[in-house]
């Protein structure tokens, strides 16, 4: 293979890497939104239920993501300008950043596949204990309002069934007056209307809310472990590429200085060797014979 053939083959292949990164970038950067997104939409629209749980895992993987993705929003931007600038320092740290991301979104990941398979144990350890002692008990506003929230939206009544309302606190107390469940256990919510439990008034679904609660976790749970991992492993795969840019540059940059020494030492040589060349050496003397002719 010729040197030429070689060199334009090296040159072909940082280009490639080099559009290959550009693309990633693009793909990291829409990847990043996605996790921020999913991270933000599952603290701020299903915050409610959060109180509910005994372990904040639920909480902690949504943080995480939120950090992740945030992260690679801006890490995303800097690596376009390391590519386009062909800094080895700035594509260094970049390949050091997005291997923190992938640690970081590995662990949010791992957090949320590990909650998931405990999850259904400890909601029924500790959903029905929640809902029977804190609803509707002073400081506790924060469970009463996801209580009410978490019977509407999954239009349930009770952790297990409505009869579990029989025994709390809140049911056993005057101020339920009368009432032998929530209000919000009623299919249409007015004043009192807990006072009758009849299946034409209330929700009575099998498994109760637990079911609900543990079904709706459980799918939020796949999608924060999905859409971690997903990114990344795609991120694993732009820390690959830009390792490979970097080695390339590396390597153009050596070539490149051996070219520069080598040439830098021709000149060297010629310089020195120059005034042996142009110097004018003494001049010959050849004696002449008695009739004229030089002898040799």
């Amino acid at each position: 293979m010729s040197v030429a053939y070689k060199d334009d083959q090296e040159d072909w292949l940082t280009v490639c890497l080099k559009y290959l990164l550009f693309v990633f970038n693009f793909l990291f950067w829409v990847g990043g939104v996605a996790v921020l997104g999913v991270g933000v939409w599952t603290l701020v629209e299903k915050s409610d239920y959060l109180s509910l749980l005994a372990s904040s895992t639920f909480a902690v993987s949504a943080y995480i993501l939120i950090l992740a993705g945030g992260l690679v929003v801006v890490t995303g931007f800097l690596g376009c300008c390391a590519v386009i600038r062909e800094q080895k320092s700035c594509l260094s740290t970049y390949f050091f950043c997005l291997l923190f991301i992938f640690l970081i979104e590995l662990v949010a990941g791992v957090l949320a596949y590990v909650y998931y398979q405990r999850l259904s144990e400890e909601l029924k350890q500790h959903l029905n204990q929640t809902m029977n002692d804190n609803y509707a008990q002073p400081g506790k506003e924060a469970i009463t309002l996801a209580v009410d929230r978490l019977q509407q939206d999954f239009k349930c009544c009770g952790s297990n069934n409505s009869h579990d309302w029989m025994v709390s606190v809140y049911i056993s107390s005057k101020q339920a007056e009368d009432r032998v469940v929530p209000d919000s256990c009623c299919k249409t919510i007015t004043l009192h209307c807990g006072k009758r439990d009849h299946p034409s008034n209330i929700y009575k679904v099998e498994g109760g809310c637990i079911t609900k609660l543990e079904q709706f976790l459980a799918d939020h749970l796949l999608v924060i472990g999905a859409v971690g991992i997903g990114v990344a492993c795609l991120q694993l795969a732009g820390a690959v590429l830009t390792a490979c840019f970097i080695y390339l540059l590396y390597k153009e940059e050596e070539e490149n200085f051996g070219l520069w020494h080598g040439v830098h030492q021709l000149l060297v040589q010629k310089d020195q060797a120059g005034p042996l060349l142009s110097t004018p050496g003494p001049p010959t003397h050849h004696p002449q014979q008695a009739d004229g002719t030089m002898t040799c």
